[in-house]
């Protein structure tokens, strides 16, 4: 609606009436799932008010027609059962399937209508009552029957970077390196499964950079990475000397998961600058900070924006979910910690 001719994640407003066209699914949502950097930028500019964190999301959501952070431009995904398909929609699902959506928050139509009561503002995951709008290209997965509905909603919020991380490693697997991989961000969601696929497409050796003690013992006691370092990772020349005495030397492929701004030097400086990689897998990332910081230190590395979208990259993170040991353990435990039941 608001500004004319745009694609709807660039608008600042949406049409989210409960009419579809006949290309659109309409969904009753259940539960959304707030991408990791919004969540922090709420709950760090309310001081932790729980209140005034439900308020702020249900004005979002009431003014723009979707839950886009107008801070951070992210939203999140959702899940809900299918209550109408049109009759020319590509996306094979029926009327009374529970689905997940696999597109963003910040671009789907979206109405609560029961003022988020049973939310308290604590928690990325939100119950709630209401009705999403997925269009002709939107995509979409069955929640699994044999995961509770609260760890696959994790799973598939993030099932992008381990997809993406690990064609990449596949790459230089193809090619006859077999990379070292440092995934900063290594004990959260997104950064346990880039850790997974890396050893599971074939890294030779890899560090999941964490930036607390706790966070130490979690990722070191499910054995995801080979290493496990502590360092701030807005501290570019401590998180590269972390990760070269790691490593023994700079990583061929940087995965960066963490949900605050300033880490992208960091990043690039713990990269090889001849021919390494590094994925941006975060929406606080500023990417022209990445390109002028690449350029001012010489590096010729390759940078990737994780899209969030990769073939066949619901499947692959349950399928890492369910094979890969320690993935589930850690999943369960951050999901348990953020006060989430199984």
């Amino acid at each position: 609606m608001e500004p004319p001719g745009v694609l709807p994640q660039a608008a600042t407003r949406l049409d989210a009436s409960p009419e579809i066209w006949p290309d659109e699914v309409r969904i009753s949502v259940s539960v959304l799932n707030l991408d990791a950097a919004s969540f922090r930028q709420l709950i760090t500019k309310h001081d932790g008010d729980g209140a005034a964190v439900r308020a702020e999301v249900l004005e979002i959501i009431a003014e723009r027609g979707k839950m886009q952070n107008p801070v951070t431009g992210s939203g999140g995904m959702l899940v809900g059962t299918v209550d109408a398909v049109g009759p020319h929609a590509e996306l094979d699902v029926t009327v009374g399937q529970e689905i997940t959506t696999l597109v963003s928050l910040s671009l789907t139509p979206l109405v609560i209508s029961d003022a988020l009561e049973s939310w308290d503002g604590l928690s990325e995951q939100v119950p709630c009552r209401g009705h999403a709008i997925l269009f002709g290209r939107t995509i979409a997965a069955s929640v699994p029957e044999d995961l509770p509905s609260t760890l696959a909603m994790a799973v598939m919020d993030v099932a992008g970077a381990p997809a993406l991380t690990a064609r990449v490693v596949g790459q230089y697997v193809d090619r006859g390196h077999e990379p070292t991989v440092a995934v900063i961000g290594g004990a959260g969601k997104s950064g346990s499964l880039s850790l997974a696929a890396a050893r599971d497409a074939g890294a030779r050796r890899s560090v999941g950079i964490v930036p607390f003690a706790s966070e130490f013992d979690l990722l070191s006691d499910v054995g995801l990475a080979d290493v496990v370092a502590i360092a701030d990772a807005r501290d570019p020349v401590a998180l590269s000397h972390a990760v070269e005495a790691s490593l023994g030397g700079p990583a061929d492929i940087t995965v960066v998961c963490v949900d605050v701004p300033g880490c992208e030097h960091g990043a690039i400086l713990s990269t090889s600058p001849e021919g390494g990689t590094v994925i941006f897998f975060s929406m606080a990332t500023s990417f022209s900070a990445a390109a002028l910081g690449a350029e001012g230190l010489a590096s010729d590395t390759t940078m990737l924006i994780g899209n969030g979208y990769t073939p066949g990259h619901a499947e692959y993170a349950f399928h890492l979910l369910r094979e890969a040991e320690g993935v589930r353990d850690l999943f369960t435990r951050r999901l348990s910690h953020e006060g989430q039941s199984e």
